[in-house]
């Protein structure tokens, strides 16, 4: 299903709250920031490439085949990454930077080996120059890569972190961006989000797609800018790419669950795959499932320079 949001006046206010408050500690959302009521109005994404019967083969393949570990593909079951990468309209043939792929490489798993032959992967990695942990990540996914040179052999990895590796490819040459459950993190960082968005605003050819997943807010709470539970306010993450100058073309309900009540003291992190609390009501959480996700699809205008 296909969804068109409104704008909302509360961004420049979120902005200000965001740029002049940051607490790393989870607490209660911000409270003088409100979202309208208004139920969104709903838009069909028009003349846009969707993806090709060729591609949704090959990524079925993908998908199950036992190059994947046993513990990714039991994940598939709530990030729907079928599903989701149709959405976003992905082919075979296109360049597709990820961001933030992390160590382990869920997606890359999945997108290096598609977009091998005919297309190009870039993993568009933390700057390892910046800490101890983005070190470990860039070392861990290269050497994932390495270890099967039959699927990974093609696939780049690249810096993209602000405030000092901003400039990954090339301007205006990727078809695709693809990031998942990361706005929250730049979120929590108020410089951090007009910095990423711009560069990959950048990278994007006229014409290309953002696809963004992460963690939903209660659509009916106050708005937190600096999502220090980990949960970003769809409304206003629409708002956030539109002032970057993205246009908004659809939202879907793919990765949603209904079964997350966003209430959790360690926030987001209580629920599977980190399990914050360690065993503590392990069974509940687990019951619960990972968390409620928006998946946002967003075009750079295709009269943008």
């Amino acid at each position: 299903m296909y969804r068109r949001l409104g704008r909302t006046a509360a961004f420049a206010l979120a902005l200000a709250v965001a740029a002049c408050t940051h607490t790393p500690a989870p607490t209660a959302p911000v409270s003088n920031v409100a979202l309208p009521s208004a139920k969104p109005e709903t838009k069909t994404p028009t003349a846009l490439l969707a993806t090709d019967a060729a591609t949704l083969s090959a990524l079925d393949k993908i998908l199950a085949s036992n190059a994947r570990s046993d513990v990714n593909r039991a994940r598939d079951a709530a990030r729907h990454p079928r599903e989701t990468l149709q959405f976003f309209g992905i082919r075979s043939t296109m360049t597709v930077m990820e961001i933030w792929p992390g160590g382990s490489g869920w997606y890359a798993e999945i997108l290096a080996p598609l977009l091998r032959e005919h297309g190009r992967y870039i993993a568009a990695e933390h700057d390892p120059l910046s800490s101890a942990y983005a070190k470990d990540n860039v070392r861990a996914l290269t050497a994932k890569f390495a270890a099967s040179p039959e699927l990974y052999s093609k696939a780049e990895i690249v810096a993209l972190q602000a405030p000092n590796a901003l400039s990954p490819i090339a301007n205006n040459s990727v078809d695709l961006v693809l990031t998942f459950r990361n706005l929250h993190n730049w979120l929590a960082r108020p410089e951090t989000t007009p910095a990423m968005l711009k560069a990959i605003y950048a990278a994007l050819k006229p014409g290309g797609i953002l696809g963004i997943v992460d963690h939903r807010a209660d659509p009916m709470a106050p708005v937190d800018p600096l999502a220090k539970l980990g949960y970003v306010n769809e409304h206003f993450a629409i708002e956030l790419m539109e002032q970057a100058g993205f246009e908004f073309v659809g939202s879907s309900d793919v990765n949603t669950n209904s079964n997350d009540t966003r209430d959790y003291d360690q926030g987001v992190w209580t629920l599977p795959p980190t399990y914050r609390l360690g065993d503590k009501d392990r069974e509940r959480y687990t019951l619960i499932g990972e968390s409620d996700r928006f998946t946002l699809r967003f075009r750079k205008p295709l009269n943008a320079r």
